[in-house]
């Protein structure tokens, strides 16, 4: 019997190494970028980023992602213009103060090689679609202080309107002042968390 459980044990740390050696890392909110763009009236892009958030990522022993999630704070929304971030917050956009969080977590991830696709859940205004991100992992490496650190870059798109962020107002020549259609730049960096935290 003993013989047995212990078969059952090896077979089981075969089939699963990615639940053994799995590492979590937190993101660093100082070395990390949470930034989109959106057209604006169809001739040019208009940067930005949110500057409050918390979120981590797991990787297997061989550096692969197998897990992710976040949480944004919306009304940390920054574009560098204090008048159209003040609209952005509003029920017109994002309605800040109705909802103050956009979330993210990682349902399914695939790779092809060293890039992977990154299926996840996310929510803002209370409406939840899931979404594609194309990520790659960039190293891992041990910084002066002894932390091991991760860095992991993805981009995706999405459409606004499938969020509730319906704002649409039309130009002449019929483009929008707005697009319908954000891009997605995530530029990640996160510190591994220590054993029992």
């Amino acid at each position: 019997m003993k013989r047995f459980i212990l078969m059952v044990y090896v077979a089981f740390m075969l089939m699963a190494p990615s639940a053994v050696y799995a590492a979590i890392y937190d993101v660093d909110k100082d070395h990390t970028t949470i930034g989109f763009s959106a057209k604006h009236m169809v001739i040019s892009n208009v940067k930005g980023k949110f500057d409050s958030f918390t979120g981590n990522f797991e990787l297997n022993e061989q550096g692969k992602l197998i897990g992710a999630a976040a949480t944004v704070k919306t009304g940390s929304i920054n574009t560098g213009n204090a008048k159209r971030d003040t609209h952005l917050k509003s029920p017109d956009f994002f309605d800040a103060v109705k909802f103050p969080v956009i979330s993210f977590k990682a349902t399914k991830i695939t790779y092809d090689g060293a890039k992977c696709k990154v299926v996840g859940d996310m929510t803002i205004k209370g409406v939840t679609k899931s979404i594609t991100l194309d990520g790659e992992l960039l190293g891992r490496v041990k910084d002066p202080w002894g932390f091991e650190r991760a860095g992991f870059h993805a981009e995706g798109v999405i459409n606004r309107k499938d969020f509730g962020v319906s704002f649409h107002k039309v130009l002449d020549n019929g483009g929008l002042v707005v697009s319908d259609m954000i891009n997605i730049s995530l530029d990640i960096e996160g510190i591994k968390r220590k054993p029992g935290k």
